[in-house]
């Protein structure tokens, strides 16, 4: 199963963990924190890639919020052999 995130979700904490819920079709007890999104992307149990956009770590996104999501995805893609990440940069202007 191939996700690709849209980054426009991706404005302010809650949203982007509603949209990360939905997206990722993430169970219902989803903490909507960073810590329940590793433990959830640690449970995937079926060959998934999922790209997911650089520009969320910029400041009209995440922030460095962002930056530590990224690397929660990072993070839980080496743990779990069943889940890729595909870091997508943002377009040149």
């Amino acid at each position: 199963m191939d996700i690709v995130l849209d980054a426009k979700r991706f404005k302010g904490r809650s949203r982007a963990h509603a949209y990360l819920k939905e997206a990722l079709r993430l169970p219902d007890y989803y903490g909507k924190n960073l810590d329940a999104l590793y433990d959830c992307l640690g449970d995937i149990g079926e060959e998934t890639v999922v790209v997911v956009p650089e520009v969320i770590q910029k400041k009209e996104y995440l922030g460095e919020y962002g930056k530590t999501m990224l690397r929660v995805f990072k993070d839980a893609a080496a743990q779990n052999e069943m889940l890729k990440v595909v870091f997508k940069e943002a377009p040149k202007k």
